[in-house]
């Protein structure tokens, strides 16, 4: 299948005029993403970025990519898989703690009532995080640290604005003088699909849906890919190495950010209800099975 070219629009995607208003604090009664607030929950989180920052490596994620690009663990629907992720909880967000199928949803019906128009990003959203499943069992069974958390680069040096940046000192690559000046291996201006981003569930839900012939526009696999690359798309780190059909996709992902963030609630969405809608966008950018 051919990747769908989004349509050219003479001026910006109208809103609906009941907007999704964000909310300013979070399930907890805390700010989003505030990495300090002192917590149970807080120690938690910090201990899984400890942990990620010190064995999230360029050599760690090269293998892989190379083993997870196989896609040879599992046959199923994307329906079948979000149903999968009521097993998941996300231990590196300080912002919920509920079943990964409602922040889906929740996403995914935020996006929904303030662009109707746009089903290949409701879409995107209902997908967005279903590389989770690389926690449970048939997939690997992989660590918390190698799945979930803010992404970032490999193979140049770790900017400040990271999260818990810290605990790169401990990281092996901080020790090779190639991997820490600013540009390191890479060329300014190179493109982001050619930088080695660190591992987890955008990369691995990325490859799935391009591997087996999505047609969601492009910018659709770009939020898939990198919507956890906070230290880029909010603290603004790394841009020299995004070339133009980057710059042009990172507005949409600008858009997606807010309802991934601040939608996330105890108030859960009816499944039953928005299921009907949900598969057949599937049926209309996926095979009815997929690789993974």
């Amino acid at each position: 299948m051919a990747i769908t070219e989004l349509p050219e629009r003479k001026n910006e995607v109208v809103k609906s005029s009941d907007a999704f208003v964000a909310p300013d604090i979070n399930s907890f009664g805390k700010s989003f993403r505030d990495y300090n607030a002192e917590s149970e929950r807080q120690k938690s989180v910090e201990e899984f970025y400890r942990l990620n920052h010190i064995n999230q490596t360029y050599e760690y994620v090269k293998k892989m990519r190379e083993e997870y690009k196989k896609l040879d663990r599992v046959q199923m629907s994307i329906w079948e898989c979000c149903e999968l992720l009521n097993e998941v909880v996300d231990e590196s967000d300080p912002d919920l703690d509920e079943p990964q199928i409602q922040h889906l949803l929740q996403t995914a019906e935020a996006i929904r009532k303030d662009y109707p128009n746009e089903d290949w990003l409701h879409l995107t959203a209902l997908i967005h995080d279903l590389g989770k499943v690389l926690l449970l069992p048939k997939f690997g069974e992989l660590p918390q640290w190698a799945v979930v958390g803010d992404t970032h680069p490999l193979g140049c040096a770790f900017d400040e604005s990271i999260v818990h940046h810290k605990y790169f000192k401990d990281n092996p690559d901080s020790k090779n003088p190639a991997y820490n000046t600013k540009n390191g291996i890479y060329i300014e201006g190179c493109g982001l699909e050619n930088v080695m981003i660190s591992w987890g569930h955008d990369d691995y839900m990325y490859m799935v849906a391009k591997e087996n012939g999505t047609t969601l526009p492009e910018a659709g696999l770009f939020v898939i890919r990198y919507h956890s690359f906070y230290p880029l798309h909010k603290e603004g780190a790394y841009k020299h190495l995004m070339d133009k059909q980057d710059e042009e996709n990172m507005k949409w992902l600008h858009i997606f950010n807010k309802y991934d963030l601040y939608s996330k609630s105890k108030v859960q969405v009816d499944v039953d209800k928005v299921k009907p809608y949900y598969l057949s966008l599937i049926n209309k950018y996926f095979p009815a099975k997929l690789k993974w």
